[in-house]
């Protein structure tokens, strides 16, 4: 299998309900680094899996309505608790989209699968892996 990764960033604030999540219940603010890993089983004509240019704008435009935003005001997380879980696999839904749409100048068909992995720190991440249109 081959693989393409990408990495961006993003700073949002939320809050979580729960007793599970003690302090951060409260509205406090989290940096993420994010991986986005794209496989295929054989290269494609020009020996890649995927264009790194298009795999990062793609990303940077799945993160950008999240960019510098309290993610309890956004209407797409009302009631959910945007745990690094779930926030991996809302973004690789917004990536899967845009492969879809034909954004990263490849057939999701030729795709085999994806992986998006959050990171919170040096020491703890949560990731969201699935199959692609391949």
């Amino acid at each position: 299998m081959y693989s393409v990764s990408v990495r961006d960033h993003v700073m949002i604030a939320h809050s979580f309900k729960g007793e599970l999540f003690g302090p951060a219940q409260r509205m406090h603010g989290a940096t993420y680094v994010i991986d986005v890993e794209i496989r295929r089983t054989q290269l494609d004509e020009n020996g890649v899996v995927a264009d790194i240019g298009r795999a990062m704008s793609a990303l940077k435009a799945v993160l950008e309505p999240l960019s510098y935003r309290n993610l309890d005001e956004l209407d797409q997380f009302r009631g959910v608790n945007t745990t690094t879980e779930y926030l991996a696999r809302y973004i690789f839904d917004g990536m899967a989209q845009r492969i879809s749409a034909g954004e990263l100048a490849v057939a999701a068909s030729d795709l085999a699968s994806m992986k998006v992995a959050l990171h919170e720190s040096h020491a703890a991440f949560a990731a969201f892996e699935g199959p692609l249109g391949g």
